[in-house]
């Protein structure tokens, strides 16, 4: 029997508003798919109005950590099950992230920027997609340029704004500069599978910015970005085939906020194959 040695890195809890499963639940699945643990990243609290209804309060954060404690503890010597945040970045948040980053102690720290809220759109958004583009990859390369963060989430969200728009050859001077400057930063950057369920169906980031993003040696750590239980580790067969085909022979994960490699070979042979549910 193959050692697990994989982490689903990106998933979620009822706090959110928009997620259903306890985090016992999410463990109980990523021992059927042979995964070593789970990092739990709820979205963020923000101490300003911006999307409410898609993430616990700030009173929320101490219910929160005992929620996954409570987690971790139920689940000791079967699966591990670590504290996490997905926290959204746009200008000015920083001061507020910087703080709520040394509240807890997190493993593994996302930054997104969430394109799609009406929060970002109603002041980012012009009317020209092409400007969103330009705006958003700008804020993505500034969230790395923060420090504040380990991985950047779904890093090409945007393209689910307008699908019938989006064509990587068309912006990929812009994503190209981005990159160059998140790649000085040394962040990792995600390989989200739920975008295989979104309005452009691939996952985020697609195949040409992916082998974009090796050209500039850029880590990548997967997640299947979970909001219900049987979503764990969705998929991430066909995301490490994705990462190989991009010229990846590893891929990154997260415990106590440093980046480990585990080879991509290994963590294949290591999953689970389970039910064609994704």
């Amino acid at each position: 029997m193959t050692t697990p040695i994989l982490y689903e890195q990106h998933m979620h809890t009822p706090l959110c508003k928009h997620a259903q499963g306890e985090p016992e639940e999410y463990a109980d699945e990523a021992v059927e798919r042979g995964l070593k643990g789970i990092v739990v990243t709820c979205h963020n609290p923000i101490d300003e109005e911006w999307s409410p209804w898609a993430r616990m309060d700030v009173d929320q954060l101490d219910d929160y950590v005992a929620l996954v404690e409570r987690a971790r503890e139920r689940c000791a010597g079967r699966v591990d099950v670590r504290l996490g945040m997905e926290s959204d970045y746009y200008p000015g948040a920083e001061r507020w992230l910087e703080k709520l980053h040394s509240m807890a102690a997190f493993n593994h720290v996302i930054g997104s920027v969430h394109v799609h809220l009406d929060d970002y759109k109603e002041r980012y958004f012009t009317g020209s997609f092409d400007e969103l583009v330009a705006t958003y990859f700008d804020h993505v390369a500034r969230s790395a340029e923060t420090g504040l963060f380990d991985t950047l989430g779904h890093p090409d969200l945007v393209k689910n704004i307008a699908p019938d728009e989006w064509d990587f050859g068309r912006h990929q001077e812009v994503v190209g500069r981005a990159l160059d400057r998140i790649a000085a930063t040394g962040v990792a950057m995600e390989l989200n599978t739920s975008g295989l369920r979104k309005k452009l169906p691939e996952m985020n980031p697609g195949p040409d910015m992916l082998r974009a993003m090796r050209a500039r040696d850029i880590p990548v750590v997967m997640g299947a970005d979970a909001h219900s239980p049987e979503r764990v580790a969705a998929c991430f067969e066909e995301a490490l085939d994705g990462l190989a085909a991009a010229g990846y022979e590893q891929v990154s994960i997260f415990l106590e906020r440093e980046r480990r490699e585990l080879p991509i070979a290994a963590a294949r042979a290591s999953l689970k194959a389970r039910a064609a549910t994704d």
